[in-house]
């Protein structure tokens, strides 16, 4: 069983940002964040070449992942308040050539770090 852990959670205000991290405690393939009622942010392939954003994030968010420190990053630019959410890490066990966009195609799932951005 892999354990996830994120970090990086705070107040913000609007256009500002910040970096959410999630350690993995064992070897994961496509990984993915997630927010509120598990809606899809953005997503990753286990080798960093692939990467999907949802059309409200994109251009504003990054994802990334450093697989020697089994990490993974989003970064979080000119953030909005309705970026506020409760934000989740997720990671897949099985090796695939892509990374979903839905939540059901993750196996594992951290505890989550609460973003939230005043007006």
């Amino acid at each position: 069983q892999v354990q996830l852990v994120e970090s990086g959670g705070g107040l913000v205000q609007a256009g500002g940002s910040l970096r959410l991290s999630c350690a993995a405690s064992g070897v994961t393939y496509a990984m993915g964040w997630f927010r509120k009622d598990r809606e899809f942010v953005a997503a990753i392939t286990w080798s960093g070449g692939n990467k999907y954003y949802a059309d409200s994030v994109k251009d504003r968010f990054t994802i990334s992942r450093d697989n020697a420190k089994a990490t993974m990053y989003l970064q979080m630019n000119s953030l909005r308040p309705e970026d506020t959410a409760t934000y989740y890490c997720a990671a897949a066990r099985a090796l695939s050539g892509s990374a979903s966009r839905t939540s059901s195609a993750y196996d594992y799932w951290g505890q989550g770090t609460q973003v939230a951005v005043s007006s």
